[in-house]
């Protein structure tokens, strides 16, 4: 559930370093302090689902809605007013698929990614 005063929560990888590079830029343009985030990679962490899931995919919580994957960055680009236009775009019906397709292609890349980071 989203933290009082917060209207989205999002689960990501802490193991990560694209993850975790990704995250801080977000807490920096998250101005508002409206996003929790979660570091589902810690143990103990409550997760709405199985934790092997939660890090398999990106998750959010936007209201009562469970989110992943593009739906779920969309969510998060909404909260953020810099990235609200390009959360609206992929949020929009004819360009979620296309947004869809991108984040598949990158769940194939992100290891390759994660080894450069290292």
């Amino acid at each position: 559930m989203a933290t009082p005063g917060r209207s989205v929560t999002v689960w990501y990888d802490g193991a990560c370093p694209l993850c975790r590079r990704e995250i801080a830029l977000m807490r920096r343009l998250d101005r508002r302090r409206v996003i929790h985030f979660i570091d589902a990679a810690e143990p103990g962490t409550a997760c709405p689902l199985d934790r092997a899931d939660i890090l398999s995919r990106f998750h959010v919580r936007e209201g009562e809605r469970l989110l992943s994957g593009a739906a779920a960055f969309a969510a998060m680009w909404r909260a953020i007013p810099v990235l609200r236009p390009l959360g609206i775009l992929a949020g929009w019906r004819p360009m979620t698929p296309l947004f869809e397709a991108g984040y598949r292609i990158f769940l194939r890349l992100r290891p390759r990614l994660q080894r450069l980071l290292r």
